[in-house]
Parts: structure tokens; sequence; C-alpha cells
């Protein structure tokens, strides 16, 4: 099954599928994001969240999606905020991978049916 797919979680609660080709990441991850820097966070060997580097600063809305799939894998250190991509991990090359089919699905089941009528385990302070 071939890794060709990442997923975009957006503050509004609205996500979307998109093919992960070979190059040109840098430029698919900002368009997606809406960014001009991005920063990887690990949520696991096989799952890697891209959020804007500067959405903390620039006080983007909070992504509850994405904050949800960070805390049932680490424990919660901030909100992510603004939309974020997330793909599969990195080849022995360090390349991102993308998201078989079935990642894909599994993440949006999850995105469905958990993440958006949850509480944030985590409350921003100021």
């Amino acid at each position: 099954m071939s890794n060709d797919y990442a997923l975009i979680l957006r503050t509004n609660g609205e996500f979307e599928i998109i093919e992960w080709p070979t190059d040109g990441h840098l430029e698919i991850l900002y368009r997606a994001i809406v960014c001009d820097r991005v920063d990887a966070v690990r949520i696991s060997p096989k799952l890697t969240m891209w959020i804007d580097d500067e959405g903390l600063i620039t006080e983007a809305p909070i992504n509850r999606s994405a904050t949800i799939l960070y805390a049932l894998h680490k424990e919660p250190h901030q909100h992510y905020v603004g939309n974020v991509v997330i793909t599969g991990g990195a080849d022995h090359e360090g390349e991102t991978l993308g998201l078989t089919k079935d990642e894909i699905a599994a993440l949006v089941e999850f995105h469905l049916t958990f993440a958006c009528g949850t509480p944030i385990p985590y409350q921003r302070t100021k």
C-alpha cells in the first residue's frame, strides 16, 4: 500500500485529505497550513504533525483535533493552534513519509468520532 497522502486538520473542525508527492513538501505545507514557517512535532515514530512555527505568537485559533491527537500519545504541554498537516514518520534518510489510505481512514474516524466532542485536556494561560 502506498504512502501517498496527508491529512489537513483545520481549526474549524474541517479536514481534507491531500496527496503527498515525493518532493515539494515545504510548498505543500506552507499552502495547507497558511504560513511561512513550519515546525514538525513528532507524535509517534509513524506520525508527524506539521504546525505553523509562529502560530502561538500570532495567537492563531486552537486546533482541538490536533491538540487531542497529540494528547492521546504524549502528555500535552500546550495547545496546538492553526491548521496542521499530519503525515507519516521519516524514512532512513530523514525524508517525510506520507500516510496510507488505511492510516488516513483511522485518523478521519478519530477526528469525526472522538476529537470533535471531547474537552481539550490542557488549559492555555496568558
